[in-house]
């Protein structure tokens, strides 16, 4: 059951031409949702599924769904979904989401070329979520928070980008304004492939890695505000400097996260990713600091230890340094551990394929985590060189495209086969 390998490329290649962008090295690509590059992409896969006898739908929000029925299958039966996204962060690679989303496409044309087709018992689903990214209508995973039920579509259309645009509109002009809402609690399961943006498969010289578990992720806003004045005639005793409180609370978020690395299997993260400083003049003491907190980590437990750290370090800022602080978390997603019946799957299809596999987490956030909170996911990466993504330099050598992709139709199959009650 071997996977075209031209096709795969041709087709990832080939949508890599929307929004292409000029890059120094590398190749990039601008795909922001409900934009004319987000219709052309669009439009190809619809084309090149429909030319698979795949069968088409829309949703509310722009989620596209394509079925195939297998010749002997239960057309009423939950499918097996698996896909990814298209839409892209600003200058993005070229692999990250579209490998999903063709690689899901690849694995049913391969499954229809094969004399497996006759023995599955249940259609299979690729899907191509809108706006994962979050680049322009925030939020990220945005189609995936809609087909698991954690947004509404009212309130999904309504979002709208820095300039005021809705998300309805944005849609309607592109002709992605669907009917409904796509159901992810109705399918049988889930498979997302993805391009890891890291380099452990890399370093091991293996293939394929089969996530165990999607990391947690919370989002904080610390504020610090202390008093502006003038940097000259402002004494160093006299000063409550909220740049200098926040710099300090820097490297402690900093600490927490070593420290709770060090302390497990290394899969805690801290970051303050994100600075605003008033009034920001180089001649004036800082007035006030905002910074953006990202946690992550496997174990909600270290995560919130990691937050409370935080908030310990902003009480002792206020005592020591004399700042008012305040801390408000805006996202607070809890690690999503994968289905081990999607696992055994993959790890199968690794086996029987002769393609070596291994147990890693995601530190990235994906919709499959997402769509792990209302039906069984798995999620399967192939390897990324030097771990880079979101950049022009993102790459993955086609025949690691490929082999992960025949490791995906072969859990597909599995998924899909005889019903066990």
């Amino acid at each position: 059951m071997d996977v075209n390998r031209q096709r795969l490329r041709r087709d990832i290649e080939e949508n890599a031409a929307f929004g292409a962008t000029d890059a120094e090295s590398g190749r990039g690509r601008t795909v922001l949702a409900g934009t004319e590059a987000n219709r052309e992409a669009r439009d190809r896969f619809v084309d090149h599924c429909a030319d698979a006898g795949l069968e088409v739908s829309v949703d509310a929000v722009g989620n596209v769904a394509a079925t195939w029925v297998p010749e002997n299958a239960d057309p009423e039966a939950a499918p097996v979904a698996t896909g990814s996204h298209l839409d892209s962060v600003p200058e993005g690679g070229i692999f990250d989401g579209p490998l999903g989303v063709y690689g899901a496409l690849e694995a049913v044309r391969t499954l229809q070329e094969t004399n497996l087709k006759g023995s599955l018992e249940r259609p299979i689903t690729v899907v191509s979520f809108t706006e994962e990214e979050g680049t322009r209508f925030g939020g990220g995973m945005f189609g995936s928070s809609v087909a698991t039920g954690r947004r509404s579509v009212d309130d999904a259309l309504a979002a709208t980008d820095d300039e005021g645009i809705a998300v309805e509109d944005a849609l309607e002009s592109i002709g992605y304004r669907g009917e409904g809402a796509l159901d992810a609690g109705a399918w049988d399961a889930f498979l997302e492939l993805h391009i890891e943006q890291d380099t452990r498969l890399e370093e091991r010289g293996i293939p394929v890695g089969i996530v165990t578990t999607i990391t947690g992720i919370t989002h904080a806003t610390a504020e610090f505000v202390g008093e502006a004045n003038h940097a000259g005639a402002t004494g160093m005793d006299e000063r409550t400097d909220a740049l200098a409180a926040a710099s300090e609370f820097v490297l402690d978020v900093e600490s927490a996260g070593r420290e709770h690395a060090d302390a497990g299997e290394g899969t805690a993260v801290a970051t303050v990713g994100k600075s605003r400083v008033r009034p920001n003049a180089t001649n004036v003491v800082p007035g006030t600091v905002e910074l953006g907190v990202d946690v992550r980590d496997v174990e909600y437990d270290t995560m919130e230890t990691i937050l409370e750290d935080a908030t310990t370090t902003l009480e002792r800022l206020e005592a020591e340094r004399g700042v008012e602080t305040g801390f408000e978390r805006e996202i607070d997603v809890e690690p999503a551990p994968m289905d081990r019946r999607c696992r055994d799957a993959l790890e199968q299809a690794g086996a029987e394929a002769g393609i070596d596999t291994v147990e890693l987490h995601s530190g990235a956030a994906h919709d499959a985590m997402r769509v792990s909170r209302v039906t069984d996911a798995g999620m399967l990466f192939a390897p990324s060189r030097d771990g880079l993504s979101h950049t022009p330099l993102e790459w993955t050598d086609w025949e690691d495209c490929a082999t992960a992709t025949q490791v995906l139709a072969g859990a597909l199959a599995e998924l899909a086969g005889a019903d066990e009650g």
